[in-house]
Order: C-alpha cells, then structure tokens, then sequence
C-alpha cells in the first residue's frame, strides 16, 4: 500500500515514484487499482473502502496464501506417505521429455 512520507522534502517528492510494482506485469493493475481507489476516497477513508484490493494487491507481492496452500499440500502428502495411504512420496511426472 502506499504510504506517505513522515516528513516531505524535494529528495522525497524526487525518490517517491522510484518504488513501486509497475515492473512486475503480475501486480502492477492491483497497484493501480489500490491507487486509483485511495485516491477517490482518500488516504484515511480508503483504507476501509478499499480494503479488499488493498489485500489483492498484497498477496500479489507477497504470495503469503499461496505459500502456505503449497506447504499445506506437501505436509499433507508427506503424512499419507508416513502413514501408508500413498506408496510413493511423489507421483510419477509422466512420459520422459525426449520419449515423443
């Protein structure tokens, strides 16, 4: 989300576009979006509002859900593995790449 400096100074008005999630084509719409939102409602007010696509634009640069559903999937197929229910560990990924 973006912040406002604590203090504002030219450096700061220079460096403030400098970081930002435009580079990245995966997050820089959220980003627009959380923008475009905050700036309708207005710093204080949009955090409310726009807390929904405040969360989006989060989880697309930290990927926090989608890391713990990859961690929960492997503790749960290395429990079936310990308990019996799986022979192997992991599947068979399928044909070689040079069978066809």
């Amino acid at each position: 989300m973006p912040l406002t400096p604590f203090f504002r100074s030219p450096f700061t008005d220079f460096t403030g576009g400098l970081i930002n999630a435009q580079h990245y084509d995966k997050c820089g719409q959220f980003e627009l979006d959380v923008v475009e939102c905050l700036e309708a409602y207005g710093q204080d007010r949009g955090k409310l509002k726009c807390r929904d696509l405040i969360e989006d634009f989060n989880e697309c640069l930290t990927m926090t859900k989608r890391t713990m559903r990859a961690l929960a999937m492997r503790n749960e197929r290395t429990k079936q593995y310990w308990s019996g229910e799986l022979k192997e560990k992991y599947q068979n990924p399928g044909p070689r790449i040079d069978s066809f």
